[in-house]
């Protein structure tokens, strides 16, 4: 079995976080992410903090493992989100978007695991030192708004940097991937795209087909020149999106054209229109699985690489 620190701090079987997905991390998927053994997010982002509220109450009703609830700290709905996951008696609490110091004191009162989401060392220590928990160290293979660096450049400089766990993100999408990540130093994976086309997803199914049919070319970078880079997968909007960065639009007209564009996606299915936010590894996923049958070949696939690498012979 792979466990690490990470899986006693988080109360959970496998060092597995589900991404906190705008639009699309809700109660069912993160309760079967959690009943699989794994650790399920629920993702706030701009949503009306009372639908959070609702959202927790009912993954009480479909899990008695531990979940958590990402929260998107440049939300104007943050500071009630905050404290509802307090009321809420919530577990664990990852974060995006901004520093979270400010909620700190009042989240470790309700025993809280306070897990950023960092895309750079300096962050890395700053989140340390304002007492996260552990730290979710995120490469530029990640699907939706994403750093400069690389998941491989990025993890162990990091693990290096900071005296806390690092959990790996970005280009995680099988056993091998997970593997990698521990070779790197991390203590456990956060997964986002695979999940995406979990059976227990809400995701619209014209979303899930064109990430299941995406070959390992069809992630672009949108919206660089705002400062908020984006992955996607290629299609009609991306191709605008690039057209108005090539004729200097102004950050206005850019952001404008993505208002609303990952709900287009994920709730009424247009994918020539919507923002298909997907990783890198989108290439890799076939099928359609559970969540159940994805953290098995997820943890299954890790095991069998590590054990392959543990025999090989380096000589000397």
């Amino acid at each position: 079995m792979i466990k690490s620190d990470i899986c006693s701090i988080l109360g959970i079987k496998y060092p597995i976080i589900q991404g906190g997905m705008a639009w699309i991390a809700d109660s069912s998927l993160a309760s079967a992410v959690s009943n699989a053994g794994g650790l399920g997010i629920i993702a706030a982002g701009n949503n009306i903090p009372e639908n959070v509220r609702k959202e927790i109450k009912r993954a009480k009703e479909l899990t008695d493992k531990p979940f958590g609830v990402n929260i998107m700290l440049l939300s104007e709905n943050a500071d009630e989100v905050a404290k509802i996951v307090c009321e809420e008696g919530v577990k664990v609490v990852t974060t995006g978007a901004g520093n979270p110091g400010k909620y700190m004191d009042m989240w470790k009162s309700h025993n809280i695991k306070v897990i950023p989401v960092v895309a750079s060392v300096a962050l890395a220590r700053r989140m340390e030192r304002s007492g996260a928990d552990a730290i979710i160290a995120e490469g530029m293979e990640a699907g939706g708004h994403i750093g400069e660096l690389t998941t491989m450049a990025l993890v162990p400089q990091i693990v290096d940097s900071v005296n806390i766990p690092v959990i790996a993100a970005g280009g995680v999408g099988d056993g091998r991937g997970m593997a990698a990540a521990f070779m790197l130093g991390a203590q456990g994976v956060q997964v986002g795209t695979r999940f995406l086309i979990a059976k227990e997803c809400i995701v619209h199914e014209n979303y899930k087909k064109k990430v299941i049919d995406a070959k390992d070319i069809d992630s672009v970078v949108t919206a660089r020149s705002t400062g908020h880079p984006v992955r996607v997968l290629r299609n009609k909007l991306s191709r605008e999106f690039i057209n108005l960065e090539k004729q200097a639009a102004s950050f206005e007209e850019i952001e404008r054209l993505g208002s609303g564009a990952l709900r287009k996606a994920v709730v009424e299915g247009d994918i020539d229109n919507g923002s298909v936010m997907a990783g890198q590894i989108a290439g890799l996923i076939k099928k359609e699985e559970s969540c159940e049958e994805i953290i098995k070949d997820l943890v299954e696939g890790a095991k069998e690489v590590i054990e392959k690498i543990s025999s090989v012979n380096f000589g000397g």
